[in-house]
Order: C-alpha cells, then sequence, then structure tokens
C-alpha cells in the first residue's frame, strides 16, 4: 500500500505566517552560529614566545573595596608571576575590613607594591570607575592590565599570555573571565550565561567589531585611556568601566583577544539568585550605551532566538491551518529535522567554544535547554530594567 499525502498551504493563515517567521529566524541564527561564532569555536591560538626578551614592563591594577579575604589569595598569586618586569597597584577605596591593615604590611614586605588609599570624601562616583582612574594615574607603566580583587589567575603564565598577545598596533588585549566550578543549577547558570556572552564578544571581535571586555581580565594601554579622557563621557553609570568603555576605544585594528586556557582568570560566582539578578541588570544597565551597530547585532540575535523558540512551539500547536491529506507525519518530521539541525549547530559551536576556553562540566549537549531559558530570561530582565529602572545600583 502507497501512503499518498497532499499538502495544501492556507497563505491566509496564521500558520503560514509563523512557518515563515519560524523559517527566517533558523536561517538568522544559523547565519549567527557559522558566520560569526565559528570564528571563535575555530580559531586557532597563535602560542607566545615564553623566553621573549623584548616583554614591556606592566602595571598589574587591582581595585579593592571590603576585599581582605580574597586579597590574601589574590596577591600572592599575582606577585608570584612569572614576568620580567611588572608592577602591582592595589587601590583601597574605602574599606572598612581589614585591607588597610594588610596592605600596610604588604608594602613593608613587598616596597615595590603600589597602594592607593581612597577615603569616602575623595570617592565622589558609585561603582569602579574613580578608584580604577586612580589607580591608571599611579601607575608606572602605559601598558595596563586590569582584574578585580575577588579574581584568580590560572597559574603564573598569565600576565606573559595577556602581553604576549599584543603586536605592533594593538592597543587592546581582551581576555576571558569564567567563574569557579561550584555544586548546584545556578552556578551552572553563571557558567553558561558567562560562556554565551564570552562567544559574543570574542567572536565579534574577531569579526572586527570589538565592543566590550570584562574587567576580570582585561588589557590596554593607558595612553589610549587617557586619549580618549577615560571614563568622563559616563561617569554617571556606576557600571561600565569595561564594556562602555571598550566599546568607545576598541576598532578593528587595535583589538586582539587571548583566549589560552592558561590566561584564564576565575573569579567567585553569586551564591543567591537574588544576587545575580540584580548583578545581571546592573550589567544590562550599560547596553544602551554601545554603538548603534553593535545594538542592532545584539538585538537581531536576541529577537530571532526568541522568535525561533515562540514559532516552534505555535508550529506544533497549529498544524491544522494546513489541509494535510492521511497524517501530519512529513509536516512533523520536516519541522523535526530543521529544528534538529539548529540544535546541532549550537551544541558544535558552545562544545568547540567552551573548549577553546577551557569551560569544562557544563554539559552542553543541553545547551537548547540553557539557551531557551536565557532568551527568556533575557525578554523578562530587558523589560524589567526598561519599566523600573533604579537611580542607583
Amino acid at each position: 500500500m502507497i501512503l499518498k499525502m497532499e499538502i495544501v498551504f492556507n497563505y491566509n493563515s496564521l500558520s503560514f505566517i509563523v512557518l515563515c517567521v519560524f523559517g527566517l529566524c533558523w536561517l538568522i541564527q544559523m547565519c549567527y552560529f557559522w558566520g560569526l561564532f565559528s570564528r571563535l569555536a575555530f580559531f586557532k591560538r597563535k602560542k607566545y614566545d615564553n623566553d621573549s626578551p623584548d616583554y614591556e614592563p606592566v602595571s598589574v591594577i587591582v581595585c579593592a573595596k571590603d576585599a581582605y579575604e580574597y586579597l590574601i589569595d589574590l596577591v600572592p598569586r599575582i606577585l608570584s608571576q612569572d614576568y620580567p618586569d611588572f608592577e602591582l597597584v592595589i587601590v583601597n577605596d574605602c574599606s572598612g575590613d581589614e585591607t588597610a591593615d594588610y596592605l600596610k604590611e604588604l608594602v613593608d614586605r613587598h616596597p615595590d607594591v603600589n597602594v592607593v588609599t581612597l577615603t569616602q570624601s575623595l570617592n565622589f562616583f558609585h561603582g569602579k570607575k574613580f578608584p580604577l582612574s586612580m589607580g591608571i594615574k599611579s601607575a608606572k607603566h602605559d601598558l595596563l592590565l586590569l582584574t578585580d580583587a575577588d579574581c584568580m589567575p590560572e597559574n603564573d603564565q598569565w600576565i606573559k599570555g595577556m602581553v604576549g598577545t599584543y603586536q605592533k598596533d594593538t592597543e587592546v588585549v581582551l581576555g576571558y573571565g569564567p567563574y569557579f566550578t561550584r555544586k548546584g543549577l545556578l552556578n551552572k547558570l553563571i557558567r553558561f550565561d558567562t560562556l554565551y556572552t564570552a562567544i559574543q564578544y570574542l567572536s565579534m571581535a574577531l569579526a572586527k567589531i570589538p565592543y566590550m571586555g570584562v574587567g576580570r581580565n582585561l588589557s590596554y594601554r593607558r595612553e589610549l585611556f587617557y586619549r580618549n579622557k577615560g571614563f568622563t563621557s559616563h561617569y554617571n553609570i556606576p557600571s561600565g568601566d569595561d564594556d562602555i568603555f571598550i566599546s568607545q576605544v576598541a576598532n578593528s585594528k587595535n583589538t586582539r583577544i587571548c583566549i589560552d586556557p592558561h590566561c584564564r582568570v576565575e573569579s567567585e560566582p553569586k551564591h543567591s539568585f537574588s544576587s545575580w539578578i540584580h548583578q545581571k541588570r546592573r550589567h544590562y544597565s550599560t547596553v544602551n550605551m554601545y554603538k548603534p551597530l553593535t545594538n542592532r547585532m545584539l538585538g537581531t540575535l536576541l529577537a530571532s532566538r526568541l522568535l525561533y523558540y515562540a514559532s516552534a512551539i505555535a508550529l506544533f500547536c497549529l498544524p491544522h491551518a494546513f489541509a494535510i491529506n492521511q497524517t501530519y507525519l512529513i509536516y512533523y518530521m520536516t519541522i523535526g529535522v530543521v529544528m534538529l539541525l539548529h540544535a546541532v549547530s549550537m551544541d558544535v559551536i558552545y562544545i568547540k567554544s567552551a573548549k577553546q576556553l577551557g569551560e569544562k562540566r557544563l554539559y552542553l549537549f543541553f545547551a537548547p535547554l540553557y539557551d531557551l531559558f536565557f532568551t527568556i530570561f533575557t525578554t523578562l530582565l530587558g523589560i524589567r530594567n526598561t519599566v523600573a529602572k533604579p537611580k542607583e545600583w
């Protein structure tokens, strides 16, 4: 018996419109996967020369506010870096814990450590921009390497790896700043979100459209900072010392990336959903300061993700608008195969990118489920930021 099937589309039906939306969003997503994100997933890292005699002097800058418990671990790791000429600049931003006493003892033992102390009467702004500006002002060297007090370089090759990425015209080097692996769903969500963000900004930097970095692992020249008047154009926004600034100063010629797993700088993730959501809202408050092209690309990406999942669900709920003889089998199989291609493409990109960046134990075969969650989460967070934007973060 030969099964005959005839499908007739109703061009005025809601289902056909949904089908067109689904197809368009699928195509956009595939363009992002293989046209943009594949740049990072299949990027060939160039090895830096560990024995190069030409390493430039570096100022490593750390801003610390009530960070004594982190500094006692971070400072020894930085001071033990395998690098011929660097200084450590620590900005004590109005700390009320044991930070001041620790830094005093540190300077007594290591006179070459440069400590900048701020009091409440000096810091007129919220956030890290003013302390960081003071650290940059106090730095001895033109080449700057930034991290946070709650971070930890992977090993003693961090400075060499980041500085070894610089070439003749380089003024900015973007590193990767993941979070420590901990137990629980929240940790996996935070680490996946960090990986996804890195895939975006590192891939766009490789496509000559750099738009952000992360202050946990970032390097640029002090001359570039002063030439662009530092953070003066966005001092009123507490966040943005990394992403807004890089969006303004980075371009297709002066920016490179460093993704060697030995150059990772890990930090402690949030331990509650409420604190993580607050952190995400603060980060999203800077998006409107990105360049128009960047916002269009990120907006198109989010919109295509949202409409892809919505239309896919709708296609399985609204097959009755098609006049189909005998069965819906081919209809469901076709949509299923298309979605499978999307899921496989996503898995390949995420798994390859995670390997590039040294990420493990994220169970990335479930990347489509992570992606669906963050599509909804990001959309709701953006709506909330728009409707109820707080005056201060």
